[in-house]
């Protein structure tokens, strides 16, 4: 006979869990670059163009490489992260987003989560820029960010002697990071930017133990 906890008056109801179980910033975050690639299909071709040569990272005009204005500069690195190619690359950057980001930020609190967020995007940004200063293409994209998401979670699964599994996958995914950087002749535009997974991954490493210790 089947349990029915109906069985049982005095008890409680079941819990019912959410369809979506993801904490709120990260939620919060995969909503809102759905949203924007959605409202942006509104635009016309010239509008969403401009929009995207002014918020997204060109290393030359950080560079003086070509003329820049200077809330260009000050934005991009910032608002690069918020924009997307087509919907493959929102699609991808939302599901890794959920897979990456829930666990870290369950640790870490909404502020502190955010935080590396913002401060892996920034060193994806900056290593790009570095390594291509005369590059006239746009960066845009939440994948550094979330490659920081993604050496974050490594130092936690570490931490928590699971870090074995995920070897594999790691190795894998360095070695494709460092595959695209070789045979891919265009930095930036259609191609991946894949110093900014490395610089946004590395950041994640070396700032997840200080960003935990700050106060919740």
């Amino acid at each position: 006979m089947p349990f029915d906890h109906r069985d049982f008056p005095d008890a409680p109801p079941p819990r019912r869990e959410p369809a979506i179980n993801l904490p709120p910033v990260t939620l919060g975050l995969i909503v809102f670059l759905l949203v924007l690639h959605g409202l942006r299909q509104l635009l016309s071709a010239d509008l969403d163009e401009a929009l995207v040569f002014t918020f997204s990272v060109i290393p030359a005009r950080f560079t003086g490489a070509v003329p820049s204005d200077i809330e260009s500069v000050v934005l991009a690195p910032l608002t690069h992260m918020l924009l997307h190619a087509d919907w493959l690359h929102v699609g991808v950057n939302a599901a890794t987003l959920a897979a990456f980001g829930s666990p870290v930020e369950r640790l870490l609190g909404a502020w502190r989560y955010l935080l590396l967020f913002v401060l892996a995007g920034l060193a994806g940004a900056a290593l790009h820029v570095a390594l291509y200063p005369n590059d006239q293409s746009a960066m845009l994209g939440a994948s550094g960010a979330i490659s920081g998401l993604f050496g974050a979670l490594l130092i936690v699964l570490r931490a928590t002697g699971r870090l074995t599994a995920m070897v594999p996958f790691t190795i894998l995914w360095l070695a494709l990071q460092v595959g695209i950087g070789l045979f891919t002749t265009t930095p930036g535009g259609d191609s991946i930017a894949w110093a900014g997974h490395i610089g946004g991954f590395v950041a994640g490493l070396a700032l997840f133990v200080p960003i935990a210790r700050l106060r919740a």
